[in-house]
């Protein structure tokens, strides 16, 4: 049985919960501030407590893929096990994985991440389109296919992006760069979709005035930032303009760096919504 599509499950999750995303990033620093061995019980015991702690709660968890890979298949053994078990709890889970190539290749990776009965089965999945938009097909025929969704990399909050992603590119002759290209290929994705669109953009919290760039495609747009990188919940309306209802806010460390004590990630968490919700509300 196919899913309610993941844009109408986010919309619902976000106007219940909060439009909140935290991310569960077990990186060795972070391990080691909770006073957990870098090993796959350490992270075991750090990706469980984040699951126990927020997944009743937060509209959305975003595991970093490779935080869990870089300990091979038992690391990924843990990946499984957090994603079905956030899930069953309530919290969509967007999985951070960042995959991109062509053709068969991508059909398994959306196969992997994306097919309902898969192991790893997320209800989005973070693609790279820097192959050409086109390259993405199998995955957005597979994110139709099972009710999950997408975010692509559009404008991303990284110093380096800019040479790819702010590059005018000769054929087309309104002069849009690469950026405003993949936002436009999205809304034609959730072109007529209600309440929302499944097909979402990673767009930087901490990109400044964005005003240039048409952020209304009818789908979430997931903003990394808030938080240790600088951006806060009061800067959404005017980086996001009219599209901010539809900001899903990224915040990891600030979040996660309460930990291990539960209520503690919980007081963060509900600190970060009520702010969150509080800015975009006013607009």
């Amino acid at each position: 049985m196919t899913l309610e599509p993941f844009g109408a499950r986010l919309r619902r999750a976000m106007d219940e919960r909060g439009p909140l995303c935290v991310g569960i990033d077990p990186h060795a620093s972070l391990l080691a501030e909770w006073g957990l061995n870098d090993d796959v019980a350490g992270l075991e015991r750090f990706s469980r407590t984040v699951v126990e702690a927020l997944a009743g709660r937060v509209a959305v968890l975003k595991p970093q893929s490779a935080f869990f890979e870089r300990f091979g298949s038992r690391g990924v053994a843990v990946l499984e096990k957090s994603v079905e078990e956030a899930r069953a709890a309530g919290a969509l889970v967007v999985m951070d994985a960042k995959r991109g190539d062509i053709g068969s290749t991508m059909a398994a990776y959306a196969e992997a991440f994306l097919r309902k009965d898969a192991p790893l089965f997320s209800d989005a999945l973070t693609v790279s389109p820097y192959l050409g938009y086109g390259s993405l097909s199998p995955a957005v025929a597979m994110a139709r296919e099972s009710g999950a969704g997408l975010f692509v990399l559009a404008l991303t909050s990284n110093p380096e992006g800019r040479e790819v992603q702010h590059a005018v590119r000769v054929e087309d002759h309104v002069g849009r760069n690469v950026g405003a290209t993949m936002l436009a290929h999205l809304a034609a994705e959730n072109a007529g979709e209600e309440p929302l669109g499944s097909f979402g953009a990673v767009v930087g919290a901490t990109l400044g005035d964005l005003s240039v760039y048409d952020l209304d495609v009818n789908g979430p747009l997931l903003a990394p930032g808030i938080g240790a990188q600088g951006a806060t919940p009061a800067d959404l309306p005017r980086v996001f303009g009219r599209a901010v209802r539809n900001v899903v806010p990224n915040v990891s460390r600030g979040v996660l760096r309460h930990g291990p004590d539960v209520v503690a990630l919980r007081d963060a968490a509900d600190r970060f919504a009520q702010e969150i919700r509080t800015a975009v509300t006013a607009v």
